[in-house]
């Protein structure tokens, strides 16, 4: 989907965490992992990671099975998608 044409804001990409049991968020070189089966992040850490600064869903977001994987990093990619 392209996000120029569709946005996808905070209640939306709130949506997308729904049945999904592992989120990735790569921001630069930090990369922040969510077992949501074990870790309970509050709202507020969701839309941290989720959103970029215009309030909409950060990009590229890629839901795979129940992962979750928001931007880009390499090594990440390899281990879900390898």
């Amino acid at each position: 989907m392209d996000a120029r044409k569709n946005t996808f804001g905070p209640a939306d990409a709130l949506a997308l965490v729904e049945g999904v049991n592992e989120i990735y968020a790569m921001k630069g070189k930090r990369i922040v992992h969510y077992n949501l089966k074990k870790d309970k992040p509050s709202e507020a850490d969701l839309k941290a990671i989720l959103l970029g600064p215009t309030g909409n869903l950060r990009a590229p977001t890629i839901r795979k099975g129940r992962t979750l994987l928001v931007g880009f990093d390499e090594e990440v990619y390899r281990k879900v998608f390898g």
